[in-house]
């Protein structure tokens, strides 16, 4: 890969080289510390410096530390030596000026709030950490840099990214579980708590935030977490944009948007396109994603805002999980049953929806919304085929109150939210990925969930606040049994309803410093898919099967020191009841069942801190310790076990520069440790350090503006597992991630 860049953005040339030679003599004596070499050679030639790199990949130590320290020294010596190269003597005084940056607000907490003054554990990832010199393929760069939160099966298209926040999501064999997430204020999350994000486009994100541990009392079912997504509206100027991406293994992205400001109007829309043909065999995917917003300013007090998103999917292929013994003899190669049944997903998707905003009085606003969407999978597993039409429909209704109380300041949040999912499932048996004579399953499932909140905050005094509130659900799951030849009528129902509550109190002993602590509940019901496949057969609702309940207790710290310099800290313990644990059978059909009581202690620490001269420092570390107190299964008592799929420690290292003329580069280091594939604690995946690198221009010249980008992933070439199948049957847990892989691309965009 050669990239050029303007000479003019350098001293003078010989001093590139030098940095590039020194590039290569330090990873190349780096990485050989510990083991014998024959011979060095000391070249600025990029065969060499490719050399180096794959030297990397045969340190023999695997210890956390000595991974880390010499993936961190790699990326020091990348980006530090082209930074000073390119940062001319007149900038460095100017670049080194702390700058005092606005306050960061979100509104994961269903009010507008400054994300300091929020006693729980928040988070915000701005949309050019998304995309900037990224393939924005997945949301897994975006959360990798958010502690507490774990991603795996990027590569895997039919069954969806596995999102976990503090253990919540790590039981889903697809898809998202525990965890709810929003988009542009409407819930993506079904009313039976399941999640699909193949109608999310990262390239359309403007930001998203993140607010971790248990808020059922705000949220409801299945709330783990919270993954809050603001996509981009019209900027002022009219735009017109266009952005292509190719990589290895047959990748292409293409992105067309456009919006802007006419008035009252404000527009914005955008057309994606993408194809791969996937590391492993049987992984081919192909996505196009529309997504559209236009908001409509009534009056000084309130806007209209319209929504509109689809998804169509023809083909995302399932290359399956394999063996240690199948990894081991080829990487690449899908497991023999997915073969056989050509096991995939063909799917089409859409959403409308509307919000309305209006300011009633000073400081109070009212917040109506509605939806409505469709969903149509056809889905091939080993021995069955799956039809299944889902339709959507929910609204919301929200006051947001800011008063004095006995001359104290208080907000008050009230809201109720009702939704309503309706399947329609056919299952028959599978021909070759395609359906066969025999009818397996025929019903229709619907779910109802309606659940009002009531949420308030008062300054106690000018340091102290205190925060309380809860929210009453019920959620009722039916099943109508249609199979004409069968004789047994599975049809029934069932209704879980829960209380949950949420006490926060924050302290501010200082201008820069909050410290806070809090107590939250949550529950979690099974979905319509884990409530309808029981290990015994037939249809109807599983019986045996309850919700999972849980208690977070939880106490942090937030800082921000000026300059660019924050840092956020929290400790955590979770009690739960009930844990619902996936498990797979001889067919590879997935299963749930539930664990006696469970528990997890854990702490995240997140720092971002601005170095000057345009370099910027971002890490994110979480300890989490998950295990069984109580589970018997089977007969087996596997108290005092770890939970599978979880894994001790993360850790995410990010350092970038940003250059006045436009050039950026950036290279981060995430580290996974080891965890449990199954229940009985008997295989354990091993830890991985995977280290990304990119770099682009961008340049404007009048209205126009070109930024070619490249990068690399997993520069290192380490061998790792990009997702694990929990508790699948026959040793068939894991999925291979690819090696290293480059791509590149440009963004042409235009004001009109």
């Amino acid at each position: 890969m050669h990239i050029a860049l303007d000479k003019t953005n350098f001293r003078n040339k010989e001093n590139l080289e030098r940095q590039h030679s020194f590039l290569s003599i330090f990873i190349h004596y780096t990485m050989s510390r510990g083991k014998s070499v024959r011979s060095m050679a000391f070249t600025d030639n990029h065969d060499q410096i490719r050399h180096a790199l794959d030297q990397c990949t045969r340190v023999p130590e695997k210890q956390f530390s000595i991974r880390m320290l010499i993936a961190v020294f790699c990326l020091v010596a990348c980006i530090v030596p082209v930074a000073a190269a390119m940062t001319e003597s007149q900038e460095n005084d100017a670049a080194g000026t702390a700058v005092q940056l606005e306050p960061v607000v979100v509104t994961a907490t269903r009010m507008v709030s400054e994300a300091a003054r929020v006693p729980a554990a928040v988070s915000m990832v701005a949309g050019e950490d998304i995309r900037q010199g990224r393939p924005a393929i997945t949301l897994d760069d975006a959360l990798a840099r958010v502690p507490g939160v774990f991603t795996q099966n990027e590569f895997n298209f039919a069954q969806d990214l596995r999102i976990s926040i503090r253990g919540f999501g790590a039981r889903a064999a697809f898809g998202i579980r525990g965890i709810q997430i929003y988009m542009d204020g409407i819930p993506l999350t079904l009313p039976d708590g399941q999640n699909a994000v193949e109608i999310i486009d990262p390239d359309l994100i403007s930001r998203m935030e993140v607010m971790r541990g248990p808020v059922s009392a705000l949220y409801g079912n299945a709330s783990g977490g919270v993954i809050n997504i603001i996509t981009q509206e019209g900027p002022q100027q009219t735009f017109l944009e266009t952005r292509g991406l190719a990589g290895e293994y047959g990748l292409w992205k293409t992105v067309v948007k456009g919006g802007g400001q006419q008035g009252a109007v404000n527009a914005f829309a955008a057309l994606s396109h993408l194809e791969t043909g996937g590391f492993r065999d049987h992984s081919r995917a192909e996505r196009t994603v529309f997504s559209s917003r236009l908001r409509v300013d009534m009056d000084a007090h309130s806007d209209l805002t319209l929504l509109l998103n689809a998804v169509r999917m023809p083909q995302a292929q399932d290359p399956g999980g394999l063996t240690a013994a199948q990894v081991d003899e080829d990487r690449q190669q899908a497991a023999p049953l997915n073969l056989l049944y050509n096991t995939g997903e063909e799917l089409s998707e859409h959403r409308v929806g509307m919000v309305y905003r209006r300011e009633t009085a000073t400081r109070q606003y009212l917040e109506a919304a509605g939806y409505f969407g469709r969903r149509d999978l056809d889905n091939a597993v080993p021995f069955r085929f799956i039809e299944l039409e889902r339709k959507i429909v929910g609204g919301r209704l929200q006051y947001d109150m800011g008063t004095g109380f006995f001359g104290r300041d208080q907000r008050l949040v009230s809201g109720i939210d009702i939704a309503h999912q309706a399947d329609d499932r056919v299952n028959y048996d599978s021909i070759g990925g395609r359906p066969g004579d025999t009818l397996l399953l025929d019903q229709d499932e619907s779910v109802t969930s309606i659940g009002g909140y009531l949420q308030g905050e008062v300054d106690l005094t000018p340091a102290w606040t205190i925060l309380a509130g809860g929210r009453y659900d019920n959620v009722r799951f039916s099943i109508d049994d249609r199979r004409p030849a069968d004789d047994d009528d599975d049809s029934g129902s069932r209704t879980f309803d829960q209380f949950t509550g949420r006490f926060g109190l924050l302290h501010a002993p200082a201008r820069a410093v909050r410290i806070y602590a809090n107590v939250a509940q949550s529950f979690e019901t099974p979905t319509t898919t884990e409530v309808v496949n029981r290990p015994e057969g037939g249809g109807g609702i599983n019986p045996d099967i309850e919700p999972q309940k849980a208690v977070n207790y939880e106490v942090g710290a937030k800082m921000n020191f000026g300059g660019g310099f924050t840092l956020d800290a929290a400790l955590f313990l979770i009690r739960l009841r009930d844990e619902l644990i996936a498990f797979r059978d001889d067919t590879d059909r997935v299963f749930y069942r539930n664990a006696g009581e469970s528990r997890r202690t854990g702490a995240e620490i997140g720092l971002t801190k601005n170095l000057g001269q345009g370099l910027r420092l971002h890490t994110a570390y979480t300890y989490l310790n998950a295990e069984f107190e109580t589970f018997d299964k089977a007969g087996v008592d596997l108290s005092g076990n770890q939970v599978p799929g979880l894994p001790h420690h993360l850790w995410f290292f990010e350092l970038s520069y940003q250059h006045h003329s436009g050039f950026y580069t950036s290279g981060d280091v995430r580290y996974a440790g080891s965890f449990y594939v199954d229940d009985e604690n008997t295989l354990k995946n091993e830890a991985y350090t995977v280290v990304n690198a990119r770099l682009g221009l961008a340049r404007h010249i009048g209205r126009w503006t070109l930024e070619p980008f490249a990068g690399a992933d997993n520069l290192l070439d380490e061998t790792y597992i990009a997702n694990v199948r929990i508790n699948a049957a026959g040793g068939r847990y894991f999925e291979p991630a690819p090696g290293r892989t480059f791509f590149g691309g440009i963004r042409i965009a235009c004001q009109l």
